[in-house]
């Protein structure tokens, strides 16, 4: 199974970021779904996560869920470069790792804007991107 990572659709940084990943992901390691999309909610019920309390990136793995900044570190981890070395910051308490996180997610609208709909993959990235099933 490939993993899978759920993003705001709508958040200009997101769609960024999920920009970011596909230019690194040499290993055609990732698959992407927006929180918005039947996808999205499908698997974030299916792992507890209530989309009201949590807008943040979340990594989906065949075992596990990870949200905020445990899921960006083990995102970073499967990126070619030197983004690996980003999961060094794992020893540092997810509580704190998290307030940095929940500050940017809070303040991303208002620092980078947002899209009236969800972003609309180009063709040769369609493949990258779930439908509405899982």
């Amino acid at each position: 199974m490939k993993r899978i990572i759920l993003f705001d659709g709508v958040c200009n940084l997101c769609n960024s970021a999920v920009t970011f990943v596909i230019k690194r992901d040499k290993k055609d390691v990732f698959r992407y779904a927006a929180l918005q999309s039947e996808v999205g909610k499908q698997l974030a019920s299916k792992h507890n996560i209530d989309l009201n309390k949590v807008d943040s990136i979340i990594l989906v793995t065949d075992k596990k869920a990870y949200v905020k900044s445990t899921a960006a570190l083990f995102i970073a981890q499967k990126l070619s470069g030197g983004w690996p070395l980003m999961l060094g910051f794992y020893i540092i308490p997810a509580f704190i790792r998290n307030l940095v996180y929940d500050f940017i997610a809070r303040n991303r609208y208002k620092w980078y804007g947002k899209k009236d709909a969800c972003m609309i993959p180009t063709q040769e990235l369609k493949s990258k991107f779930l439908e509405n099933t899982i």
